[in-house]
């Protein structure tokens, strides 16, 4: 088995990550670094730290160099760190020593790495954006055709009321819904530029650090965060935060699925995929397991990210480290799970005959809490909920539908008691809400 799902040929299908793949790779982590550094000196120029003409030197390098990662690993390994080696490679490339010396000019390596992901971690929000409204929007188009598409809820696996398929699906579209509402914050929050130097006190950035800070964060297109984050990871946890909601709700959907798309159930069709390999009768819930396993996935990696929060003084290895090696698995899990809900939610198709099916064959039981309240009318509320308990262990014993042997005992019970399309509640109501509110989107 590969190290990683996500860049392994054999399963990359199975737990493919789309465009964000090439986000987390070496090549990409250098490229991002590089682009901050060709902005630190321009931003540094501007503040006259540097000369205007160095800056222009090191900023068109920095677009036009490429840096090998193989190249610099050596180093990396000796230092603990990319960027000593990076700026090294760089210097030698640039074939300019005069304007060279200039590159990375008071900064710290955590600066560069820091805001290098930042700008990675852009991109990837807003890749993640765009699938994340995908399965929104085939979410919503089940809500409002299946607003009214009688089946029956389950509460710790077992029938509880009637409900529809449309309200089932909007308990999945609206948290995904408030955590798109939730992402212009989250960047404006989050997306920060480091530039604080060594310890975090920018001792060597200039007559003005604050001025180079804000000059970087406008030339990157981040935010300026006023102060050192180095040892606050705050900015990327509420990032990985979010990571994880996204990652909960599709678990949540796919561990469902699991169950209605199930052979003895069939309410739901995922698709013609799920072969099994010797039982030819089957079709696995491929997509749906790969959803919850990818919740589990990153219920741990966000767990690990508490001991990189834990920084010694101004900075830990350690701590720096576990970020290294946790952060990009959150991030390529999350974006795994989007990438597999958009062809998953696409090609969703209840079975409302078989859902219908099931109602009928839970013999009037799913109506038990209705006949209860109903026999409030003439009943205190603790004697109805005892006769109903009766009642229904009498159904199961003989073999009898409970409106039967109620209406025998009580042949005063409204009409339409044990009808399910009467018993619905607000759940039209939610499926067409959430139809709503997602198409304003």
């Amino acid at each position: 088995m590969a190290a990683s799902v996500f860049d392994s040929p054999l399963y990359s299908r199975l737990f493919p990550s789309g465009e964000a793949g090439r986000l987390f790779s070496d090549s990409a982590a250098v490229r991002a670094m590089l682009i901050v550094e060709g902005a630190l000196a321009r931003a540094q120029a501007a503040q006259g730290t540097i000369p205007e003409i160095s800056a222009a030197a090191i900023h068109r390098a920095s677009l036009e160099i490429a840096i090998d990662p193989g190249a610099i690993a050596q180093a990396t390994g000796e230092n603990g760190v990319s960027v000593p080696g990076l700026v090294a490679a760089f210097r030698s490339e640039m074939n300019a020593p005069e304007h060279a010396q200039y590159v990375h000019w008071g900064a710290t390596s955590q600066d560069i790495i820091d805001t290098g992901l930042m700008l990675r971690l852009r991109q990837l929000l807003s890749l993640l954006e765009s699938d994340l409204r995908t399965v929104v929007q085939h979410l919503a188009r089940q809500a409002e055709d299946h607003a009214t598409t009688l089946m029956a809820a389950r509460t710790y696996g077992q029938h509880a009321t009637p409900t529809s398929w449309g309200a089932v699906v909007a308990s999945w579209g609206q948290p995904l819904v408030d955590l798109l509402e939730a992402l212009p914050q989250l960047r404006s929050g989050a997306l920060l530029v480091s530039l604080s130097g060594a310890a975090g006190t920018a001792a060597e950035l200039g007559a003005d650090p604050a001025a180079t800070r804000a000059a970087l964060a406008e030339g990157l297109g981040l935010g300026d965060p006023g102060r050192s984050w180095h040892t606050d990871r705050g900015p990327l946890l509420r990032i990985a935060d979010w990571l994880a909601q996204v990652s909960a709700v599709m678990a949540q959907m796919g561990a469902t699925l699991i169950e209605l798309a199930a052979s003895d159930l069939g309410e739901v069709r995922l698709g013609a995929a799920g072969a099994s390999s010797t039982m030819p009768q089957k079709q696995n819930p491929v997509g749906p397991s790969v959803l919850q396993a990818l919740g589990h996935h990153a219920t741990a990696m966000r767990a690990a990210l508490g001991p990189a929060t834990q920084h010694l003084h101004q900075r830990d290895g350690a701590a720096w480290f576990t970020e290294w090696m946790v952060l990009p698995q959150l991030c390529l899990g999350t974006a795994s799970a989007l990438e597999v809900a958009k062809h998953l939610t696409e090609g969703l198709a209840p079975d409302p005959a078989r859902m219908a099916d099931t109602l009928a064959r839970s013999g009037g039981m799913i109506h038990a809490e209705a006949l209860s309240f109903a026999l409030t009318s003439t009943l205190p509320r603790p004697e109805a909920q005892r006769v109903t308990k009766a009642l229904c262990r009498a159904a199961q014993e003989q073999g009898a539908p409970l409106e039967t042997l109620a209406r025998a005992e009580y042949p005063d019970l409204p009409e339409g008691l044990f009808d399910p399309a009467r018993a619905l509640g607000e759940a039209p109501v939610e499926a067409r809400a959430f139809a709503s509110r997602a198409r304003a989107l």
